[in-house]
């Protein structure tokens, strides 16, 4: 391992697993599947057709929670970050938001009786539509934008900076639905159930929010590097 970065392109991809698990939503990200052997981190992005420098780019940058990332643009590929990020969108919307409501509603007592539960699943269906809007919006209007930036071409009306100023935070409602479980949640015999839920719910926050750095600190300034230069050619 370099001294520059923590992982690099001749570590077993194995090796990177055990020692930071959460590697393993990054490689899924990717498109990377498991049963690789010994291969090293190279040898599987490009047994797979990924690029390994921005698979290394990510992963050093998620492990090593620095949050600065000055050479964006010199060794990441923008179409390979951009795919990442639509993997994690997919995640999220369509794996993760509804695997951790089916458990909230076989945690919580739903019965009209109990109106904290009610307030717990309102809050939580609230959260994933503001997740989702967000997330849409990153779909349709700035992957666009960068792909058509990607042809070379520029818009009179859009740029990354407008994206920028509209990437709001979207955790608080998750910070207010953590704080009704732990805070007011009637105490059962057994809340194993409920405390994995929550333990999701920590999970998926932590999650998210790695998510966003990663297009702030990483992909926003690799656009506006490729903005900068079509400026100056043009």
């Amino acid at each position: 391992m370099t001294e520059q970065h923590k992982y690099s392109a001749t570590d077993k991809m194995s090796d990177l697993i055990c020692d930071n698990y959460s590697l393993l939503m990054v490689m899924s990200r990717f498109g990377l599947s498991l049963g690789f052997g010994d291969k090293n981190v190279k040898d599987v992005c490009e047994a797979q057709g990924v690029d390994y420098r921005t698979f290394l780019a990510v992963a050093n940058f998620i492990s090593e929670e620095q949050y600065s990332y000055n050479d964006a643009g010199s060794s990441l590929s923008i179409p390979a970050l951009m795919d990442y990020l639509k993997r994690a969108h997919v995640y999220f919307l369509d794996f993760n938001l509804p695997a951790i409501r089916r458990k909230l509603i076989e945690a919580i007592d739903c019965s009209e009786a109990n109106g904290v539960a009610f307030l717990i699943l309102k809050y939580f269906d609230e959260y994933a539509k503001e997740v989702r809007r967000h997330m849409e919006y990153e779909n349709e209007a700035v992957f666009t934008y960068v792909e058509q930036l990607l042809q070379g071409r520029l818009s009179d009306t859009y740029s990354i900076a407008t994206f920028v100023s509209k990437h709001n935070q979207i955790d608080t409602k998750l910070k207010e639905l953590k704080n009704i479980i732990i805070k007011y949640y009637p105490e059962k015999e057994n809340n194993n159930l409920l405390n994995a839920v929550l333990f999701d719910i920590f999970n998926c926050e932590q999650d998210l929010a790695s998510h966003c750095q990663v297009e702030d600190y990483m992909f926003v300034p690799a656009v506006a590097q490729i903005e900068r230069k079509l400026k100056n050619e043009q």
